[in-house]
């Protein structure tokens, strides 16, 4: 099975969203490692709400039926995006089968995308939905 999704997000929806409502934003839609990474620049928050979106798309439901932040994407040492999905998020992919993960963001000062692709390994490479990485 392979599934994909993609995003793409006005950087500008970002920004009047910290300039109304602050912290409060930021917690709706951001693990505090994300938070922490961003350090609130709209286009790196845009970025990952992009991949969030995008990951809900590919996993087939959207985020309706899982949390923002059931949908966590930070940096490695070398500033690589990488998934991690918790709760709701990685029981869905996990009853889905759906255990490799590629992410992808990029963003300019007005847009950002997002793209996630998500495949199952073979019986002999599975590995927990919690554990797999972009």
């Amino acid at each position: 099975m392979l599934a994909v999704g993609v995003d793409i997000i006005e950087v500008e929806r970002l920004t009047r969203g910290l300039a109304r409502f602050g912290d409060r934003f930021c917690d709706r839609f951001f693990t505090p490692r994300e938070q922490e990474q961003c350090a609130r620049r709209p286009a790196s928050l845009a970025g990952r709400f992009a991949v969030k979106e995008a990951v809900g798309k590919a996993l087939g439901t959207g985020i309706g039926d899982i949390g923002w932040k059931e949908i966590e994407i930070v940096n490695d040492e070398r500033g690589r995006p990488v998934l991690t999905l918790h709760g709701a998020a990685a029981e869905l992919a996990g009853a889905r089968g759906l255990n490799e993960w590629a992410i992808s963001l990029a963003h300019t000062a007005t847009h950002a995308v997002g793209m996630a692709v998500a495949t199952q390994s073979s019986p002999n490479h599975a590995a927990g939905a919690e554990d797999n990485n972009g």
